[in-house]
């Protein structure tokens, strides 16, 4: 058995811990994940939702992403880091910010989503795949 995935945000406010492994990690270049980070691209682990423990009160925003879909944004009110995320259209999944790891090396990056809408200015490990948008499932 691994040891869990632990985070959480910067204050301490919300904490998750996850038990099983990731299904999927992806740097991310779609639109919404620059104006959130602030850069050119989001980092993310991605897990079955069962299993997921989180305590705290996590201000939540719906938005529509580039795929069409509601997805739901979860940060901390007091402050302010992003910490999780949610899908309604796949609501068996729960992904976390890479940042928001207790150990952010145990980020693994597979993939690079949104890739059209990238910049030069970001670079990212050239091994990575690419996929313009999302991949299939």
């Amino acid at each position: 058995m691994t040891h869990a995935y632990t985070g959480g945000c910067a204050c301490g406010a919300i904490r998750y811990e996850i038990a099983s492994e990731p299904v999927f990690q992806n740097h991310c270049q779609c639109r919404d994940c620059q104006r959130k980070s602030g850069t050119g691209h989001g980092s993310y682990l991605t897990f079955a939702r069962a299993g997921v423990k989180h305590s705290g009160n996590a201000t939540l925003w719906d938005m529509v992403g580039d795929s069409g879909n509601v997805k739901t944004r979860a940060f901390c009110p007091a402050c302010g880091s992003p910490v999780y995320m949610t899908f309604a259209a796949m609501p068996e999944i729960f992904t976390v910010h890479a940042a928001s790891l207790d150990d952010p090396g145990r980020y693994k990056p597979q993939v690079v989503t949104y890739a059209v809408r990238g910049y030069e200015w970001d670079f990212l490990d050239p091994g990575l795949v690419k996929f313009e948008k999302m991949p299939p499932v």
